[in-house]
């Protein structure tokens, strides 16, 4: 990870916190990275519950010490302090459809949909139930995919040929995919290639471990 500085990461490598890690990378920040380990329950710790009562990752300490604890955003205080990267357009139609993109990726299509496949019992009362959540949550997936698919038809991102803060929020939806052998739709999978091939998504997988699934 980054030497110390006073950009404060809390992760979990293979989570929705590699959005984040890919856009930090993608600005050349310097931070301080600390694994929170989810399976292991270190996000309801004492000392990381001081810093994020919410118990959830990803969380961003900026320089004064105030937590970020929102996907949404701490891409949205990425995008407006660094505004020389235009990862938010300028122009209100074209931002407004971003952050769209990117609240949907993240309230629906994960926690609606992924949540069900990688957590069922979050969902189901009984055991015999899990597999029906499973299912659920696979359908949610793929409608959702679809609509996706449509919106990004054409463009090389999703803000057309420019990298925005919705990208690497698309991407680990397709990433996850790609893991669990869901099949992606066209211009999804157009998405995914591209973004495999951006320098700063290679070094973010070879940091969190999946470097050598994906050279």
């Amino acid at each position: 990870m980054h030497k110390l500085h006073n950009l404060k990461f809390y992760m979990t490598p293979g989570s929705c916190s590699t959005g984040i890690h890919i856009l930090l990378e993608e600005l050349e920040l310097v931070f301080e990275a600390y694994i929170v380990n989810l399976p292991a329950g270190e996000h309801y710790t004492r000392e990381y519950v001081a810093i994020n009562p919410k118990s959830t990752i990803p969380t961003l300490v900026k320089p004064d010490g105030e937590a970020i604890t929102e996907y949404g955003a701490i891409c949205y205080w990425l995008a407006r302090s660094y505004p020389k990267a235009k990862l938010l357009p300028d122009e209100i139609d074209a931002a407004t459809r971003v952050l769209e993109i990117l609240n949907y990726a993240v309230n629906s299509v994960h926690l609606q949909g992924y949540t069900r496949i990688f957590t069922p019992e979050q969902y189901a009362f009984e055991s015999h139930e899990i597999e029906r959540v499973k299912a659920q949550g696979e359908t949610i997936v793929k409608k959702a995919f679809v609509l996706l698919n449509r919106q990004i038809a054409g463009n090389r991102y999703v803000a057309g040929d420019r990298f925005s803060i919705a990208d690497p929020a698309l991407f680990y939806l397709e990433f996850w995919a790609d893991r669990i052998g869901l099949k992606l739709p066209e211009h999804c999978q157009v998405h995914y290639r591209n973004m495999l091939e951006r320098p700063a998504v290679k070094q973010v997988l070879m940091e969190e471990g999946y470097g050598a699934l994906y050279r």
